[in-house]
């Protein structure tokens, strides 16, 4: 591929097959799971990846918090926009991400793993509510030593925006880092999500190492309290919150971090240059909601095919409302063939 046809936005994250239900709360119970939150598998979750299909109607959908973002990226981008990195099993189920991701338009390079089998997230859904248990498997596995390959390498150097979740940061902290810095000294953007509370609770190292080099952060109201929390700043307010993660320290001081928190049905906050703005979302009655599962990752997807276009920062957030309000009315993290009734 010429540097002329490469994907001008890189992301890096765990590709994981989405096992996609409609559940009951004595489900969740039964594993101690909780509505509208994301977990890692431990091993009394691991059952129920076979209880599942046997109890319930399943669906699968190629996921994965920053692959989800990148198809999101791509449906409202122009073709070969966005190349998509991550570590599969040789089995089935990646040949299903290869082929779901495709069909989005999203080109993959994935490490493939010989020995443990494609990761798995079990999205149980409660009503409109979702709860995440993943069990990484292949995805846990990502190496360095695939991003150092000059073909892989050479993708991320013709790119000039990179994106990760914080779920990556429990993989290989060391293939963001390499990332994070090379954007830094080139002058590109970085861009992270905080993706969930255990990462700031669990993770909290290498996210703050990371911090100084993410140029966009990304994250919703709990996940942003969490980090709060997890740094004993003793601040509940988002908006204060985001001030204060924006104001933190960062390697390239040419340009401000760009602090961007969502709040569900409220206002979402961005904040740059030590300004707080909010943002409405589109309004959508509520029985109008297949499910919430993904409606973050389609902002932030969103959010990126308007930013890489050099767009404001205004419409780059409406493009990211948009691609919410259009999920969260479908099953799973899904997009229409068309991409269409987005307007500046």
């Amino acid at each position: 591929m010429s540097a002329d046809s490469a994907p001008v936005f890189l992301g890096i994250g765990n590709p994981l097959l989405d096992m996609s239900a409609v559940v009951d709360a004595e489900f969740l119970k039964k594993y101690n799971l909780k509505s509208n939150d994301a977990i890692l598998a431990g091993e009394e979750h691991k059952p129920l990846y076979k209880e599942m299909p046997e109890k319930y109607e399943v669906e699968y959908v190629a996921g994965g918090a920053t692959q989800n973002s990148m198809r999101g990226a791509q449906w409202l981008l122009p073709a070969k926009s966005t190349v998509y990195i991550g570590c599969v099993g040789k089995d089935a189920n990646a040949q299903k991400l290869r082929e779901a991701a495709a069909k989005d338009g999203l080109r993959t390079e994935y490490l493939e793993d010989a020995e443990a089998a494609t990761g798995l997230c079990a999205v149980l859904i409660t009503g409109i509510e979702r709860s995440l248990c993943t069990d990484l498997q292949a995805a846990n596995l990502y190496k360095i030593d695939h991003l150092k390959k000059p073909e892989i390498w050479g993708l991320v150097e013709s790119a000039k925006f990179y994106y990760t979740s914080g779920f990556f940061l429990t993989v290989s902290p060391p293939s963001a880092m390499l990332i994070a810095e090379h954007a830094a000294k080139t002058n590109k953007v970085f861009g992270l999500n905080l993706s969930a509370p255990f990462i700031s609770q669990f993770f909290k190292e290498p996210l703050n190492n990371l911090l100084p080099y993410v140029d966009i952060l990304f994250g919703n109201e709990s996940e942003a309290e969490a980090y709060s929390t997890s740094n004993n700043w003793n601040l509940t307010d988002v908006s204060e919150i985001a001030l204060k993660l924006a104001s933190s320290p960062k390697v390239n001081a040419s340009r401000s971090r760009l602090v961007v928190f969502t709040q569900g049905a409220h206002d979402t906050v961005v904040v740059q240059d030590g300004k707080v703005t909010k943002i409405p979302i589109i309004p959508i009655a509520r029985e109008k909601i297949v499910d919430t599962n993904g409606a973050g990752d389609a902002f932030v997807g969103g959010f990126w095919a308007q930013y890489v276009q050099g767009k404001s920062l205004e419409t780059a957030v409406k493009a990211g409302h948009y691609v919410a309000n259009v999920v969260i009315q479908r099953s799973g993290p899904t997009y229409p063939k068309e991409a269409h009734g987005f307007r500046e």
